[in-house]
């Protein structure tokens, strides 16, 4: 079975149960942007607060990719993430996990985590480097590149531990190859037959190859990062 192009999500959600597990037990968490909490279930160690502004309904504007269904009943705290109600460095640990694209101001709203993190305290953050529009009408970015995150977090007194990239150009490829079928039918009104069914088979296998070798790509292209920042104590 050829599987790449299918690590994205899977990537994403081991490096974030890895991460979480560092962070020491008792430590107050901060979800920002929690969704339906899908990661409260590897925090079981920590004292978990989600937050997120609770106007999305699985449904959107109708554009792009929607979920359809969307539970936010165990937000903790609903408000926009540019103005969270709590004091000055409250949390010991702040997670934003692919919540950067939907913000109209994002280093607005890194300003706001580092405020609420405690000095010495982690930020946990991933975003996309490329994505379709998802949740329309509250998808404003894409492109988060490593660039991005060298440039605010030292502008926000948070230093980088670790940036990792999450796949590289021919995953990402491949991931969008995997779902040209879909799109072809929703958009064009087309239906892929043998042959095409095929050549894309034919492709993931060359995409599969050149991704085990690849020496680099990922500064191209990837599916996202993920990046942890420490906040730096005063003076």
């Amino acid at each position: 079975m050829i599987e790449c192009g299918l690590s994205n999500e899977a990537n994403r959600r081991a490096w974030v149960e890895r991460t979480l597990k560092r962070i020491p037990s008792g430590s107050r968490i901060l979800d920002a942007g929690a969704g339906e909490c899908q990661f409260e279930a590897f925090c079981g160690h920590l004292e978990y607060v989600s937050q997120d502004f609770g106007e999305y309904d699985g449904v959107g504007d109708g554009s792009g990719l929607q979920t359809r269904t969307w539970d936010q009943t165990r937000i903790d705290i609903v408000s926009d993430i540019t103005a969270i109600p709590e004091p000055d460095a409250s949390f010991d640990a702040v997670m934003c996990v692919e919540v950067l694209e939907h913000l109209p101001d994002p280093p607005a709203a890194l300003r706001e985590l580092a405020r609420l993190l405690r000095p010495g305290g982690m930020l946990v953050l991933t975003a996309p480097f490329c994505a379709l529009t998802h949740f329309a009408p509250f998808f404003y970015h894409s492109g988060y590149s490593r660039h991005f995150y060298e440039h605010w977090m030292p502008e926000l007194g948070l230093d980088i531990e670790d940036l990792q990239f999450n796949g590289n150009y021919f995953e990402y490829v491949a991931q969008e190859l995997r779902r040209l079928p879909q799109v072809a039918g929703e958009h064009a009104n087309v239906t892929f037959g043998q042959r095409e069914y095929l050549a894309i088979q034919i492709l993931l296998e060359a995409l599969t190859n050149a991704a085990r070798r690849d020496t680099g790509s990922e500064q191209l292209l990837a599916y996202g990062l993920h990046v942890t920042a420490r906040k730096r104590s005063p003076g």
